[in-house]
Formats: structure tokens, sequence, C-alpha cells
């Protein structure tokens, strides 16, 4: 049985409030520097010194998987910030002017849809090569149309309201009219969707580093981590078992904080599900 809204929106603020905090206070937490090896005691299990257990040369795992929270959850929040930002400006010009330069917005954002993002990014990723501003620009190129078509559609629901035909008749510049009374009016489902995006986003950039074409090779990341421990399944599975069960908590925590977002934003979707 599906557990209570409250109670969902309540374990996805916690979750996903503790991996934020845990990530910002990384070197506060962190048994050792990042930098750090320990050949001696190289793939061993939980243990003192080791919270969770030493990875490949001696590193200490707890401290990566906490400065691959602040790769990892810093990548998908300025995806999602930067996909959301184009994606509302650009949709928001196409639903107010409307005409030819929103049929060719459409048909962009069309020709994108029909390309699988991850697809997409990969091959963006493997092109530019793996660094982190590569990373945000390949999972934003697709990242915004959902956002364009979601934001063309609020603008022309709203438009013909009396309060913009006021505005209008005041005097008031098309670009007043839509940056001050149609965006912050449509705003309410935009954050909906960028709240729903951020689980989507971090699963990519996880999929991109477990592939090696994330972040830069010694860098900290969740997905990279995950592919190191695959190498050590058999003779250290915790390598591989605590990055993946760390992202698999943090995709968790953000869904149920999205869905307690949508419910409170839009009351009227929850009471259909």
């Amino acid at each position: 049985m599906r557990p209570p809204r409250a109670l969902g929106a309540r374990v996805g603020l916690g979750v996903t409030g503790a991996l934020v905090l845990a990530a910002l206070l990384a070197p506060v937490l962190s048994p050792t520097s990042p930098e750090a090896i320990d050949l001696a005691r190289e793939l061993t299990p939980p243990g003192p010194g080791h919270p969770l257990g030493a990875g490949e040369n001696g590193v200490d795992l707890l401290t990566h998987v906490l400065y691959g929270a602040r790769l990892s959850l810093g990548v998908a929040f300025f995806t999602v910030a930067l996909s959301a930002a184009v994606g509302t400006l650009l949709g928001g010009l196409a639903g107010y002017v409307g005409g030819p330069l929103d049929e060719l917005l459409m048909r962009l954002t069309d020709v994108l849809l029909a390309f699988p993002g991850l697809l997409l990014a990969l091959f963006l990723t493997a092109v530019m090569g793996p660094s982190l501003p590569h990373v945000v620009l390949a999972l934003s190129a697709t990242g915004w149309t959902g956002y364009a078509r979601l934001a063309r559609a609020q603008v022309l629901t709203l438009r013909g309201r009396e309060y913009v035909q006021a505005a209008r008749a005041l005097g008031a510049s098309d670009a007043r009219i839509l940056w001050h009374h149609l965006l912050p009016n449509a705003a309410g489902p935009l954050v909906v969707q960028a709240t729903s995006a951020l689980p989507g986003t971090l699963l990519a950039e996880s999929s991109l580093s477990f592939l090696g074409l994330g972040a830069p090779p010694g860098t900290p990341s969740w997905g990279a981590l995950v592919d190191q421990g695959t190498q050590y399944l058999l003779v250290a599975p915790h390598v591989a078992l605590f990055p993946g069960l760390v992202l698999a908590l943090a995709v968790l925590g953000f869904h149920l904080l999205g869905d307690a977002v949508r419910d409170a934003l839009d009351p009227r979707a929850s009471h259909h599900r």
C-alpha cells in the first residue's frame, strides 16, 4: 500500500535535505582528503579508519561518496536550472509572439524530442570530451524542450486574461508583460516540472560517469565509483554497493519530493492519482 502523501513528503524532504547538507559539508565530514591513498588497505571492507571501506588504491570510500554527492547533485541542479531557464524563455516567447517564431521553435523541439535524450548526451560528450561543463550542456541539449512546451502552453492560456489586457492598455511593453505578468503566473507547473526532472537528470549524469563520459578520470562521482566497483564485485562488493545505494536513495528522495511539490502546487492533479 502506498504511504500517505504527507509521510512521503517528509521522507523526500529529509533524504534530499540530508544529502545536500552532506554534500555541502563534505570537507568537514570526510575522514580523509579525496586525493589520499592507503595502499596497505586497498579494497578492505568497512572498519576503523574507513567507515564504508576502502576502494581502489586504498581511497576512503566515504570520502569519495561525500565528494561524489557534491559533483552529482551539483551537475543535476545546474542542468535542471539551465534547461528550465532556456526552455521557459523560448517557450514563453513562442507562445506570446506566435506566428513563424512559434512554428520554428516548436518544430525544433519536435526534432530534438525525436532523439533519445541519453543517446544524444552520450554522442555530445563523446565529441566534446569528458568534463563537467560538457555534461551539463549535453544533458541540457534536450532537457529544455519539455519546459519550452509547457511554458508555451501556459502563456497561450494566460495571454488573454484581463490583467494582461489591462497591462497592455496601460502601455506596458511586450517584454514587461511576458516577464512580469505571464511567466510568474506560469511558474507553478514549471517548478513541478523542474523538481520532477531532478531524479532523471541525476541518473543520466551517473550513467555518463559510469561509461567514462562524465566527470574527468579521478574525480569522485557516484557513477564513476559504481563503474570502478564492478571490477571487484566478487572480492570487494562494498566498492560498488555503497555508491549505488546512495544514488538509489537520492533518486527515491527526489521522486518523493517531486510528488510533494506537485501535490502542493497542483492539488487537482493529486486528486486524480
